[in-house]
């Protein structure tokens, strides 16, 4: 795996993740700040992590990389669609997942690395039969959802994971340098 640009990611969270005077004005509003950052800004900001330019299509967000986002100690959700989520399921598998667990004021957050292969078992494997079933052509048009959604825990990113950065109060805390050496359990 290539060196990650975690100074270049962190200079782009402080100018248009960071925005503390957004943030205040919400508050002052009473209005929710979490959720305010739409998830392009974190696939941008993976993208300026890892080098790594956007995926042409429907599948990962980035070339071989899936971007999640979610509040701190909430879980991440993956939404797979009727046409595309098989190859998406399978895609998921191979490649790598970056997951930024965030403060609700942002001024705070953690990205973890996690290989897809790592996931696979409990998680994708699974999912594969249970996305078929929900689109099965004999259930009722009317009884499918629109979307297969399912989720992967906030603790299992946490203690599976690498941690690739960590931000608190606004400031980089720890960067990691070598993230060849993934954890496989």
């Amino acid at each position: 795996m290539s060196s990650l640009n975690v100074q270049a990611a962190y200079d782009y969270y402080r100018e248009h993740i960071l925005r503390t005077e957004f943030f205040d004005l919400l508050a002052e509003h009473n209005l929710k700040t979490a959720g305010s950052i739409p998830g392009v800004a974190w696939e941008l900001f993976g993208s300026i992590l890892t080098g790594k330019q956007g995926s042409p299509g429907y599948g990962s967000d980035l070339e071989g990389i899936e971007i999640k986002s979610a509040k701190k100690r909430a879980s991440f959700e993956y939404q797979y669609h009727l046409n595309t989520g098989i190859k998406k399921l399978e895609e998921d598998i191979r490649v790598d997942h970056y997951f930024c667990s965030y403060e609700a004021d942002y001024n705070s957050f953690c990205v973890y690395h996690v290989a897809g292969k790592v996931l696979a078992a409990q998680y994708f494997s699974k999912w594969i039969p249970e996305y078929r079933r929900n689109y099965s052509t004999s259930i009722p048009a009317s009884k499918r959802r629109q979307r297969f959604r399912r989720n992967i825990p906030y603790g299992l990113v946490s203690k599976t994971g690498t941690t690739i950065m960590e931000v608190v109060g606004g400031k980089l805390l720890k960067e990691e340098k070598n993230i060849g050496k993934v954890k496989d359990s």
